[in-house]
């Protein structure tokens, strides 16, 4: 889903509301792509969903356990409530905004920085965010305004998955353990 302002218009969309409450509430795959601010309650519940937006009211990724969400811009309150999977990236993010009792905010972790390039390009291709083109423009500089919000439990879990595979042994017992 790919949301943008019409071409004549004249406002400026990372300053502007653009779309509803409860966008990607229960999205379990696809893409959502959002050029400006939504209202509250953005991917909530987000299963497997990337959505990208310029910026979302209170209660963002609450409920999330899995996806990937980038915010290109603001995050209303309590952000991240109850969220046990999945990953958040934020712009310049306010760390008072963050309900940070199953999440920790993190710099963008080394293995994640092309990825999360790659998925911020292809915003920037099928919306024309100026946003996106400006944090391209120095990618090495402005990578280090992002933070990653990631849920401790779920960080555990990939940890446990990584090492089990690095060392042949069943996924599923190292999980469990």
């Amino acid at each position: 889903m790919i949301v943008r302002p019409d071409e004549r218009a004249t406002l400026t969309s990372h300053e502007n509301v653009i779309a509803g409450n409860v966008i990607g509430y229960g999205a379990t795959s696809g893409e959502i792509f959002i050029r400006g601010l939504v209202g509250e309650r953005f991917c909530v519940r987000n299963s497997g969903a990337t959505a990208v937006v310029e910026g979302v009211g209170d209660h963002g990724c609450e409920y999330m356990t899995g996806g990937t969400v980038v915010i290109l811009g603001h995050t209303g309150r309590n952000f991240a409530a109850g969220m046990s999977g999945g990953r958040a990236f934020v712009l310049d993010l306010n760390p008072a905004q963050v309900n940070t009792e199953m999440v920790d905010i993190l710099a963008v972790l080394e293995d994640q920085r092309e990825a999360l390039k790659s998925i911020i390009s292809t915003f920037h291709t099928e919306t024309g965010s100026e946003v996106a083109a400006e944090l391209l423009k120095d990618w090495s500089a402005a990578v280090n305004r992002i933070s990653l919000i990631m849920p401790r439990d779920y960080a555990r879990v990939l940890a446990a998955i990584e090492r089990a595979t690095k060392d042949g042994l069943p996924v599923d017992q190292y999980v469990m353990e």
